[in-house]
């Protein structure tokens, strides 16, 4: 039996993995070893680690490594935290395969302590590029660290390809979000107003806003504009979900936190969860912010997306995503523009079987056997050979 390591480290990435997680707990030639990390065990993230303990999952490894701050300093701390955390864990428990999704900093070291133990590392939503933050530069390193991938389109599947990976290696199995909201039983709008507080007779918006962080102390301005587009909108309730552990996400949430004391029209919430965030999301009039969820999940559902700034700049963008920079005149002239926006459903990101699709690569990949001195796939010289 292969022991397959999936690591989290946010509420968000939790709420993906979660089906790949059932998954692999129910399949018989696999065992799961689930490692917490990162902002579910911070007291500022509200510990949403309790979430995984009332799913109940079993942890097998809780490795805290946040530093106390959020600054350049405190991310690279946090970093080498991971590094020494996971060098110690791989080293007393060592894993078959390691699962890591996405692009977060935390993950590059995580990673460096799986490279140096030669663990196998499965990536997930490789090739996708977002040119405003320091994620995309994170993402292409861990895909060059990791040996088999799992993509969310075939453009990002080709993409891993042109980095340099093998295709016998790069598979485009659509995104876990897909999967939670075409398998996953959401609240009805009755129910996901009454948890938030929302009144059927009241519009509603979803924000989820992060500091971009390619950007130079921009975090609060930005901010600050939003919170002045909600103040013109109060025709319109805006529930604010607070912004992930990143460089400026203190500042955003002190930010949001004043603001919503202040206005009636602004509902501000730590974490909703997987289930109560896409239900929210399903029956809000739109999403606005910069989070990859008004990119990648919203869309699912039919709900249009106000994407603001530059943080997401390079992703696929459907018909139902308006893109504004971070002007507080354009984002109320993209908020007049997305009622014309039809709720047409995307399916560009998979089926709803993306986990099945990661369980059979990753069992295909230990039967044909693991060999970590892989060669540089050359599609240019070598004309892909």
């Amino acid at each position: 039996m292969k022991k397959i390591a999936i690591v989290t480290a946010t509420r968000a990435e939790y709420g993906l993995l979660t089906p790949l997680i059932r998954r692999i707990i129910n399949d018989k030639e696999l065992k799961l070893e689930l490692i917490v990390t990162g902002a579910h065990l911070s007291d500022k993230q509200e510990y949403t680690i309790n979430a995984i303990y009332e799913d109940g999952f079993p942890i097998s490894h809780i490795i805290p490594i946040l530093e106390g701050g959020n600054s350049a300093y405190d991310i690279s701390a946090t970093m080498a935290n991971a590094i020494r955390g996971f060098a110690r864990c791989f080293r007393d428990d060592r894993p078959d395969m390691v699962v890591i999704l996405g692009d977060r900093t935390e993950m590059l070291g995580i990673a460096s302590a799986a490279m140096n133990e030669r663990i196998p590392i499965a990536h997930i939503h490789g090739g996708e590029i977002t040119e405003g933050a320091v994620d995309d530069c994170i993402r292409h390193a861990l895909t060059k660290m990791s040996y088999i991938h799992f993509t969310a389109t075939e453009e990002y599947r080709n993409r891993v390809i042109q980095l340099g990976e093998s295709p016998n290696r790069v598979f485009n199995v659509g995104s876990l979000g897909t999967e939670n909201i075409l398998n996953e039983k959401l609240m009805n709008e009755n129910e996901i107003r009454d948890d938030i507080g929302i009144s059927l007779d009241k519009k509603y918006s979803v924000v989820t806003f992060h500091p971009v962080t390619l950007e130079d102390e921009t975090a609060e301005d930005q901010a600050r504009t939003i919170c002045d587009v909600i103040a013109n909108r109060i025709d319109i309730i805006f529930v604010i979900t607070k912004a992930n552990a990143d460089k400026g996400g203190e500042i955003v949430n002190r930010i949001f936190e004043k603001f919503s004391e202040k206005y009636r029209n602004a509902i501000l919430v730590h974490s909703l969860g997987m289930r109560k965030y896409l239900s929210a999301v399903k029956f809000a009039e739109f999403v606005m912010g910069n989070s990859s969820s008004g990119i990648l999940e919203a869309p699912v559902l039919g709900t249009p997306t106000v994407n603001i700034g530059d943080r997401q700049k390079g992703r696929i963008m459907v018909d139902t995503i308006i893109n504004c920079p971070c002007d507080r005149n354009k984002i109320l002239d993209s908020l007049d523009q997305v009622r014309k926006i039809h709720r047409n459903k995307t399916r560009i990101y998979g089926n709803g079987e993306t986990s099945k699709r990661i369980v059979t690569e990753i069992k295909n990949i230990f039967d044909n056997g693991i060999f970590l001195k892989k060669g540089f796939y050359d599609i240019g010289r070598l004309g892909g050979k």
